[in-house]
């Protein structure tokens, strides 16, 4: 439980910030929308690993 408590001060921070809107909770899932920051954190990340093969090659 100790590990979480930076996680909790981040997600609080975040809440404060007006980040999170409390009347969507009932809304659909949308991917773009809800993960975008990761979707794009991922890709960067693939592409890295390309770039450092593709010049190890």
């Amino acid at each position: 439980m100790r590990a979480l408590r930076p996680l909790m001060r981040l997600v609080d921070r975040f809440e404060t910030r007006g980040v999170y809107v409390p009347g969507e909770d009932n809304r659909p899932l949308s991917p773009w929308r809800d993960f975008g920051w990761l979707i794009a954190v991922w890709l960067v990340t693939v592409g890295v690993f390309v770039i450092f093969f593709a010049l190890a090659a």
